[in-house]
């Protein structure tokens, strides 16, 4: 691996120095990306350049994959609803604070609406 030597004024370089073929929303093209890591560490040597080739992307119109954009696309909606939702508000904070400790409790209240509202959509459209 190359070792970046930064000339005096320079601390670090950290992301994407280039990101080339923007155009195209399904072809990521080229890319020299920088990173820097800051660990307590006797190595000085924290910076690292990375170069990325062409790859295309093949979204797949299989009944499965239309099905799962289907579902996520409904279900973030119902989240965002519910979670707007002052009726049901408390209820839910309620429910979530009584599961969070359990050994599978989910533990974030965003995770917890993205599961309710995950089933509710389950229980209306039964998979086949």
């Amino acid at each position: 691996m190359a070792k970046v030597v930064w000339q005096s004024g320079i601390e670090y370089v950290s992301g994407a120095l280039c990101k080339c073929g923007k155009k195209e929303p399904h072809k990521h093209g080229r890319m020299l990306l920088a990173t820097h890591r800051r660990a307590a560490t006797t190595s000085d040597s924290c910076n690292r350049i990375y170069l990325r080739d062409e790859t295309n992307i093949q979204i797949s119109n299989s009944a499965d994959s239309v099905w799962a954009r289907q579902r996520f696309k409904t279900v973030a909606g119902m989240v965002r609803q519910r979670s707007m939702d002052l009726s049901k508000l408390t209820q839910d904070q309620m429910d979530f604070i009584a599961q969070r400790n359990n050994p599978r409790g989910i533990k974030t209240m965003r995770a917890y609406y993205w599961h309710i509202c995950g089933q509710e959509y389950d229980a209306q459209h039964p998979r086949e």
